[in-house]
């Protein structure tokens, strides 16, 4: 199948590389970084409704929330329209029974057209904006900028990526605290030590577990050729339980020093990596400071079947002194 460019994942150098440049303008540590206060303020606006309760859906609550109003916000689509976009995004990937994602739907730009003309008039501090006026030189050496298809594939990228892959981070979080109180007492009495709790987070029960690739030649590796047109499936999760370079790896840690592969290695580390961890450690942060308690109802918990990325559909949270928890909340 094509895909469109700008489809990073799919890509490789030298247009890879001119691609990822012009998001690289917007993924600033800088930009990240001024984003924190919204954040904030997204999830304390959406833990407000479930402060004081003693049941609740921690998906449904932050994890599905949260990353949509960042992502929403990043792009430039109104707050109206946020959920539309995320559950069509989640839909994409949701598969049945032995089933695989359907073809035409692997980038369904459908909406994001009538934005993009609206922004042409209306422009604004987001990524939209950015990408339409942005100049660079293409594989071509033609200077020019981006063209509606190409902005769309952009956006469209984004919203995926963005909205699924944090939004199950928040999830894992949930579901380890649950499993290890003595490290969510640890963390709720010292919220500094929450940033490399999260990295081991990801290490652990990484949300993006493989990834897969076409091999377009022969190529060797470690000895074997892998003959054209082979699929080959690299298990990031595998890695970062690998004895030979992690300690204990099958053992939760949140003081492990450790370099994890869940945002990939190389040419193609994530993008969005430093906002992951941030709207992780936020929804960290502000669920512990209310819920410093809590337990899973894991026969009502429920994995999400989809096709690349692993987490939590349901995951309802018991909550241990919810009447203290509410008052002091």
């Amino acid at each position: 199948m094509e895909m469109p460019p700008g489809t990073l994942v799919f890509e490789d150098p030298p247009v890879h590389d001119i691609h990822r440049r012009l998001l690289a303008r917007v993924f600033t540590p800088r930009r990240i970084t001024q984003l924190e206060p919204k954040i904030r303020a997204f999830c304390e606006r959406i833990l407000q409704p479930v402060t004081g309760a003693d049941r609740f859906d921690l998906v449904e609550a932050v994890g599905a929330e949260m990353p949509m109003r960042v992502i929403g916000m990043l792009i430039g689509i109104p707050e109206a329209d946020q959920t539309t976009f995320r559950d069509r995004a989640d839909a994409t990937l949701e598969t049945g029974d032995g089933g695989r994602i359907a073809q035409e739907d692997i980038l369904n730009t459908d909406g994001f057209q009538e934005y993009i003309e609206w922004r042409k008039k209306h422009p604004s501090d987001d990524l939209m904006t950015d990408l339409m006026a942005a100049e660079f030189e293409d594989e071509k050496g033609k200077r020019r900028t981006l063209t509606d298809e190409e902005v769309l594939t952009y956006c469209t990228v984004v919203a995926g990526a963005g909205n699924e892959t944090t939004g199950r981070l928040i999830g894992w979080f949930g579901a380890l605290m649950a499993r290890y109180p003595e490290t969510r007492r640890e963390l709720a009495a010292d919220p500094s030590l929450i940033p490399n709790a999260i990295e081991e987070i990801l290490r652990f029960e990484p949300t993006g577990p493989f990834t897969a690739r076409y091999v377009t030649r022969d190529v060797d590796f470690h000895g074997r050729t892998v003959p054209a047109g082979s699929a080959v499936r690299f298990i990031q999760a595998a890695a970062n339980r690998d004895p030979r370079r992690f300690d204990d790896p099958d053992r939760f840690d949140i003081h492990r020093v450790c370099q994890h592969l869940s945002f990939g290695v190389g040419a193609h580390y994530c993008l969005g990596a430093a906002l992951a961890r941030l709207e992780g450690k936020v929804a960290a942060e502000e669920i512990l400071r209310r819920f410093p308690d809590w337990e899973v109802d894991w026969d009502a918990a429920e994995l999400a079947q989809t096709s690349t990325v692993r987490g939590w559909k349901i995951l309802p949270l018991v909550i241990q002194g919810a009447g203290r928890a509410g008052r002091a909340g």
